[in-house]
Protein backbone atom coordinates (compact mmCIF):
# COMPACT_ATOMS: atom_id res chain seq x y z
CA UNK A 1 0.00 0.00 0.00
CA UNK A 2 1.19 2.92 -0.77
CA UNK A 3 2.64 5.47 1.84
CA UNK A 4 1.38 9.63 1.80
CA UNK A 5 3.31 12.40 3.73
CA UNK A 6 0.68 14.99 4.75
CA UNK A 7 1.07 18.38 6.44
CA UNK A 8 -2.47 18.75 8.74
CA UNK A 9 -2.52 21.74 11.09
CA UNK A 10 0.74 22.60 10.92
CA UNK A 11 1.62 18.52 11.69
CA UNK A 12 3.69 16.30 9.86
CA UNK A 13 2.03 12.69 9.25
CA UNK A 14 2.82 9.68 7.37
CA UNK A 15 -0.51 7.67 6.48
CA UNK A 16 -0.69 4.24 4.16
CA UNK A 17 -3.73 3.95 2.32
CA UNK A 18 -5.00 3.41 -1.35
CA UNK A 19 -4.08 6.30 -3.41
CA UNK A 20 -7.21 7.28 -4.41
CA UNK A 21 -9.25 7.04 -0.84
CA UNK A 22 -11.06 10.23 -0.04
CA UNK A 23 -8.50 12.59 1.92
CA UNK A 24 -11.94 12.86 4.18
CA UNK A 25 -11.72 8.68 5.76
CA UNK A 26 -8.07 9.66 5.70
CA UNK A 27 -8.26 12.34 8.09
CA UNK A 28 -11.10 10.25 10.11
CA UNK A 29 -9.95 6.95 9.97
CA UNK A 30 -6.14 7.34 10.25
CA UNK A 31 -5.95 10.15 11.88
CA UNK A 32 -8.53 10.46 14.23
CA UNK A 33 -9.58 13.99 13.26
CA UNK A 34 -13.46 13.65 13.13
CA UNK A 35 -14.39 17.11 13.15
CA UNK A 36 -14.58 16.93 10.01
CA UNK A 37 -18.06 15.11 9.11
CA UNK A 38 -19.40 13.31 6.00
CA UNK A 39 -22.63 14.69 4.95
CA UNK A 40 -23.10 13.09 1.51
CA UNK A 41 -19.63 12.06 -0.34
CA UNK A 42 -20.34 14.00 -3.31
CA UNK A 43 -19.04 17.48 -2.46
CA UNK A 44 -23.05 18.84 -2.36
CA UNK A 45 -23.05 19.53 1.52
CA UNK A 46 -20.75 20.78 2.52
CA UNK A 47 -19.82 19.01 6.12
CA UNK A 48 -16.84 18.37 4.98
CA UNK A 49 -14.94 21.44 4.11
CA UNK A 50 -11.26 21.78 5.15
CA UNK A 51 -8.69 24.37 3.60
CA UNK A 52 -6.15 23.35 1.37
CA UNK A 53 -3.41 25.63 1.40
CA UNK A 54 -5.69 28.20 2.24
CA UNK A 55 -8.43 27.60 -0.13
CA UNK A 56 -12.34 25.65 1.32
CA UNK A 57 -12.52 22.56 -0.43
CA UNK A 58 -14.51 19.26 0.08
CA UNK A 59 -12.07 16.59 1.76
CA UNK A 60 -14.55 14.01 0.42
CA UNK A 61 -13.56 15.09 -3.49
CA UNK A 62 -10.14 15.22 -2.78
CA UNK A 63 -8.07 12.23 -2.89
CA UNK A 64 -5.07 11.60 -0.38
CA UNK A 65 -2.74 11.21 -3.27
CA UNK A 66 -3.37 14.71 -4.06
CA UNK A 67 -3.03 16.32 -0.81
CA UNK A 68 1.10 15.73 -0.70
CA UNK A 69 2.98 18.80 -0.66
CA UNK A 70 -0.12 20.58 0.43
CA UNK A 71 -1.25 22.82 3.60
CA UNK A 72 -4.00 21.26 5.03
CA UNK A 73 -6.55 22.81 8.20
CA UNK A 74 -9.03 21.10 9.41
CA UNK A 75 -11.51 22.51 12.37
CA UNK A 76 -9.43 21.22 14.99
CA UNK A 77 -6.46 23.28 13.34
CA UNK A 78 -8.38 26.25 12.77
CA UNK A 79 -7.72 27.60 16.38
CA UNK A 80 -6.06 25.47 19.19
CA UNK A 81 -8.97 26.90 21.79
CA UNK A 82 -11.75 27.51 19.47
CA UNK A 83 -10.95 31.60 19.88
CA UNK A 84 -11.23 32.20 15.62
CA UNK A 85 -13.31 34.83 15.94
CA UNK A 86 -15.34 32.59 13.36
CA UNK A 87 -15.48 30.21 16.18
CA UNK A 88 -16.35 33.34 18.94
CA UNK A 89 -18.98 34.54 16.37
CA UNK A 90 -20.74 31.23 16.19
CA UNK A 91 -21.02 30.77 19.71
CA UNK A 92 -22.08 34.65 20.39
CA UNK A 93 -25.00 34.37 17.40
CA UNK A 94 -25.52 30.94 19.21
CA UNK A 95 -25.84 28.91 15.64
CA UNK A 96 -25.66 25.48 16.28
CA UNK A 97 -29.14 23.59 16.26
CA UNK A 98 -28.40 19.74 15.54
CA UNK A 99 -24.43 20.96 14.80
CA UNK A 100 -23.94 18.45 12.38
CA UNK A 101 -22.79 20.83 9.13
CA UNK A 102 -21.09 23.62 11.82
CA UNK A 103 -17.67 22.69 11.39
CA UNK A 104 -17.63 23.00 7.29
CA UNK A 105 -19.43 25.89 8.00
CA UNK A 106 -16.95 27.75 9.74
CA UNK A 107 -14.25 26.11 8.23
CA UNK A 108 -16.10 27.64 4.60
CA UNK A 109 -17.01 30.91 6.58
CA UNK A 110 -13.39 31.56 7.60
CA UNK A 111 -11.57 30.94 4.00
CA UNK A 112 -14.21 33.52 2.69
CA UNK A 113 -13.07 35.88 5.22
CA UNK A 114 -9.86 35.67 4.89
CA UNK A 115 -9.99 36.76 1.15
CA UNK A 116 -13.01 39.14 2.22
CA UNK A 117 -12.79 40.84 5.34
CA UNK A 118 -15.56 43.05 4.78
CA UNK A 119 -18.11 41.09 2.87
CA UNK A 120 -21.65 42.57 2.00
CA UNK A 121 -24.28 40.48 2.87
CA UNK A 122 -25.26 39.29 -0.32
CA UNK A 123 -21.39 38.19 -0.62
CA UNK A 124 -21.80 36.28 2.35
CA UNK A 125 -25.20 34.91 1.31
CA UNK A 126 -23.26 33.71 -2.27
CA UNK A 127 -20.14 32.32 0.04
CA UNK A 128 -21.88 30.17 2.25
CA UNK A 129 -24.89 29.12 -0.26
CA UNK A 130 -23.28 25.58 -1.12
CA UNK A 131 -23.07 24.82 2.70
CA UNK A 132 -26.35 22.80 3.59
CA UNK A 133 -27.56 23.33 7.12
CA UNK A 134 -30.73 20.43 7.66
CA UNK A 135 -31.96 22.44 11.06
CA UNK A 136 -32.26 25.83 8.17
CA UNK A 137 -29.83 28.31 10.62
CA UNK A 138 -29.03 29.57 7.89
CA UNK A 139 -29.90 33.75 8.95
CA UNK A 140 -28.17 32.81 12.28
CA UNK A 141 -25.11 31.56 10.14
CA UNK A 142 -25.22 34.58 8.25
CA UNK A 143 -25.42 37.13 11.24
CA UNK A 144 -22.32 34.87 12.58
CA UNK A 145 -20.43 35.45 9.42
CA UNK A 146 -20.87 39.32 9.81
CA UNK A 147 -20.25 39.54 13.60
CA UNK A 148 -16.75 37.19 12.39
CA UNK A 149 -16.21 39.94 9.15
CA UNK A 150 -16.53 42.95 12.03
CA UNK A 151 -13.83 41.77 14.63
CA UNK A 152 -11.80 40.93 11.76
CA UNK A 153 -11.55 44.49 10.32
Amino acid sequence: MPTFNLTINNTKHTVEADMDTPLLWVLRDHLDLVGTKFGCGIGQCGACTIHVNGTAMRSCLMQVSQAEGMSITTIEGLSKDGTHPVQEAWKAIDVPQCGYCQSGQIMTASAFLENNPNPSETEIRNAMHGNICRCASYNSIEKAVKVAADKLS
